[in-house]
């Protein structure tokens, strides 16, 4: 285990930004992340997969990238399996070693960048399913005491793209391991739209969870670019969900808009249509931009810095309220 001095993360962003960190190191174990966290240097951040983050100047203190690997079954049934997975363990390669072993759970959240470990800080979802919908547990280290301590379902407090790591346990624990409930007689959710439109036009009436896996990776490159080929972090804003009365208001401004009822008298707009309506798709500030296909997604045309990709979201954030009245709040992590 060794400690860099003034790395540079460029790799390690989707984004492609290039920022240093004043010190970094990686851990393979719980043994390994707690000798570092009892290193003493502060302050201490944790970087997963790097896929939802926005670096916007070098970063001073340790910054440490979870590594832990390994996928292992620790309890089955006639129906069902309980999964152990490593922190650092690739998300979509979890996805990947479901499918090849028919466990189903996971299918609907194929493709979604990141890690393992960072999934539950912002409980991932897509296509009509969240991470709480197959979450067990999970086991995380204190960053001030190095104890390991584990997490229900209950405890997490998940959120529409939130949990307790997000609030008042933000920064105080590493997760080192996360235990999911996967399906072997599966039920398949197809209730998004698209993926059902993919499913008919393939002329499959009885679809499998490789068939729903497979329709949402084709959504999922129609809609977003590669960060290979331009740098980004995927949707950067949530979703606003709005009261009856605001919908109504908006409804009447605005008889096109595209929503999504919920429970509680509640309604959930697409910031990218907000996004869009406001007239950001396409558009560029310096070397950042809204992505020409999607509005959601803020990119890096090559040149960006995190500044200036703050900047512009900071701008449709302003004119979203000035047109709409409905406030975005950014899905990525601004560091």
């Amino acid at each position: 285990m060794v400690i860099k001095h003034y790395y540079s993360l460029r790799k390690l962003n989707t984004f492609g930004l290039d920022v240093n960190a004043e010190k970094f190191a990686e851990f393979h174990s719980e043994a390994d992340l707690q000798s570092l966290l009892n290193a003493g240097i502060r302050p201490i951040r944790i970087l997963g997969g790097g896929s939802n983050l926005l670096l916007t100047e070098n970063l001073t203190g340790l910054i440490i990238k979870n590594e832990i690997k390994g996928i292992k079954i620790i309890a089955e049934t006639e129906g069902e399996i309980i999964v152990s997975i490593g922190g650092g363990e690739v998300w979509h390669e979890l996805v990947l070693w479901a499918l090849e072993n028919n466990y189903g759970g996971l299918e609907n959240l194929s493709l979604i960048p990141g890690s393992v470990g960072a999934a539950p800080i912002q409980n991932i979802g897509a296509y009509g399913v969240e991470l709480k919908d197959i979450f067990q547990r999970l086991e995380a280290v204190s960053v001030d005491s190095g104890k390991i301590k584990t997490f229900d379902k209950e405890a997490c407090q998940f959120g529409y793209r939130m949990s307790i790591f997000k609030n008042e346990l933000k920064g105080k624990y590493v997760i080192t391991r996360v235990h999911l409930r996967l399906t072997k007689k599966h039920e398949i959710n197809i209730e998004y739209g698209a993926i059902r439109n993919i499913l008919t036009s393939k002329k499959i009436i009885n679809p499998t969870i490789q068939d729903v896996s497979e329709a949402v990776i084709e959504i999922r490159q129609s809609k977003l670019p590669d960060p290979e080929e331009i740098g980004n972090s995927g949707s950067f804003f949530k979703n606003p969900v709005i009261s009856k009365g605001q919908f109504q208001r908006l409804e009447k401004e605005n008889p096109e808009v595209v929503y999504y009822k919920l429970e509680n008298d509640q309604y959930k707009i697409p910031a990218g249509w907000l996004i869009e309506k406001a007239g950001w798709k396409g558009k560029r500030m310096g070397g950042a931009g809204c992505h020409e296909k999607q509005a959601l997604v803020l990119v890096n045309h090559g040149n960006a810095t995190g500044t200036e990709i703050r900047n512009l979201a900071n701008k449709i954030q302003y004119d979203v309220m000035e047109k709409f009245g409905v406030g975005l709040i950014p899905e990525v992590n601004i560091w």
